[in-house]
């Protein structure tokens, strides 16, 4: 009951942020703009709707995830009402989960007004089909496990650390199909070995991401879905779990 308190005041709060309306309002700009863009180009209109559509509303949940949550936790320990709320009965692991939560909601409703909107673009234009509806699912899912990762960096680091390393922690986890091709092209059998240790240990992202298949017309299967969003909850609560042990460890009395 107390981690959904703690929630429902973080929704509220971040919900009053006028970064989130401003990112919201490119989102919606961008989806919007995508139709006049499409035109430029002849033959592929339904592709660059398509493409700029999911990118818009990966790119701006992901600016939304790190922007509000890197500050979420470090604003609770600099006003140092964190110290009032640890001497209450209140568990440091539902103080975390409440805050994680409150932010997820901020980003259901975001993800809900852009997805609303780019729908409606495709329902005009007679270009919906479940692939996108899949495509959409799965970019929540990874916005769920960037979030968990602002968090934990709210947790112990200042926002612009946090910032930088959440941004790094998303860069890598789309790059990691590069240790693959690296790996290949190794002579080494040491070298071949690290690339795909580091491969299977450092997030993969892109096993979320079927954006591609989507633009493309092709069929995303329930499968993989499952699979993509087991993965990726399944990172996202170990995430949450480290993020509750460093926070545990931190001295506020």
């Amino acid at each position: 009951m107390r981690t959904f308190a703690i929630a429902a005041n973080t929704f509220r709060e971040a919900i009053r942020d006028r970064i989130l309306y401003l990112l919201l309002a490119f989102a919606i700009l961008m989806i919007g703009s995508s139709r006049i863009l499409s035109l430029l180009t002849i033959g592929a209109e339904e592709k660059i709707v398509k493409d700029i559509g999911l990118a818009a509303i990966s790119l701006f949940g992901v600016a939304t995830a790190i922007f509000v949550g890197v500050g979420l936790v470090f604003k609770e320990i600099e006003k140092r009402t964190v110290y009032t709320l640890v001497s209450k009965p209140i568990r440091r692991s539902q103080f975390i989960l409440g805050k994680y939560l409150g932010l997820v909601m901020v980003l259901a409703v975001n993800v809900a007004v852009m997805t609303a909107v780019f729908y409606l673009l495709l329902f005009i234009k007679g270009w919906m089909d479940l692939a996108i509806t899949r495509a959409i699912f799965l970019i929540f899912v990874e916005l769920l496990l960037v979030t968990a990762v602002a968090i934990l960096f709210s947790s112990f680091s200042t926002p612009i650390l946090s910032s930088l390393f959440t941004v790094t922690f998303y860069i890598i986890g789309h790059l990691t199909w590069g240790l693959l091709v690296l790996a290949d092209k190794l002579d080494t059998g040491a070298g071949r070995g690290l690339c795909k240790f580091l491969y299977e240990v450092l997030p993969n992202l892109d096993v979320m991401n079927v954006k591609g298949m989507v633009v493309h017309g092709l069929e995303v299967p329930i499968a993989q879905v499952f699979y993509a969003s087991v993965y990726g909850i399944s990172c996202t609560v170990i995430v949450l779990g480290v993020a509750v042990l460093v926070f545990r460890k931190r001295d506020f009395l």
